[in-house]
């Protein structure tokens, strides 16, 4: 079985970076403000790269990645090369874009269910804010990998569901405080 992993970047109270920014949001662009650049705080990004085999994506982060990720070859040539996973009800083939590998689209929570039963490494998912919620509810996301920024945003979109479910357990695998602030987390999903 293979392993999902949620990467994100978080703000205090739970909002997450959309890809790309939110155009019109008053935060937009904030991972990349008001912070001075500490490189080892990114260190786990470059990781992420090496340890996954495939990516997996909501719809909404497809169309803001896909513009943009493929002439990136310096920042992401492994993301680039590796399989990619869309799960969307809407997307269609003929919406693909042409040159950023194999692309796969996935109807549902229980297709990406199938995915992890597969053999290989270790799945990233990036972005996807509701996809992640939905996945994390099904009990399908098994890591997390946070950058945890010192800010509060208030509005915006969460990383995690207010679903009134059981409580989930988690246990800190990883952890590291950077001179900017950031904090590193990564959580395994306690079964």
């Amino acid at each position: 079985m293979r392993t999902l992993i949620s990467t994100a970047f978080v703000s205090l109270d739970g909002v997450v970076e959309a890809p790309g920014g939110e155009p019109g949001h008053r935060s937009s662009g904030w991972t990349f403000q008001d912070l001075d650049f500490v490189p080892e705080a990114y260190e786990i990004k470059g990781r992420e790269q090496e340890e996954a085999t495939a990516m997996l994506m909501g719809r909404v982060s497809y169309q803001a990645f896909s513009p943009v990720w493929p002439s990136m070859t310096e920042e992401f040539p492994r993301y680039n090369a590796m399989p990619k996973y869309v799960v969307s009800t809407t997307l269609e083939e003929s919406d693909l874009v042409d040159g950023w590998g194999e692309t796969t689209i996935l109807r549902s929570v229980d297709d990406v269910a199938a995915l992890k039963e597969t053999d290989g490494d270790p799945i990233s998912m990036h972005g996807s804010a509701a996809l992640g919620r939905s996945l994390s509810d099904a009990g399908l996301i098994d890591r997390y990998h946070l950058l945890v920024f010192p800010l509060l945003l208030g509005a915006g979109k969460r990383i995690f569901s207010d679903t009134d479910k059981d409580k989930q357990m988690l246990r800190l695998v990883e952890s590291e405080s950077y001179a900017n602030g950031i904090q590193k987390l990564v959580y395994d999903v306690v079964r």
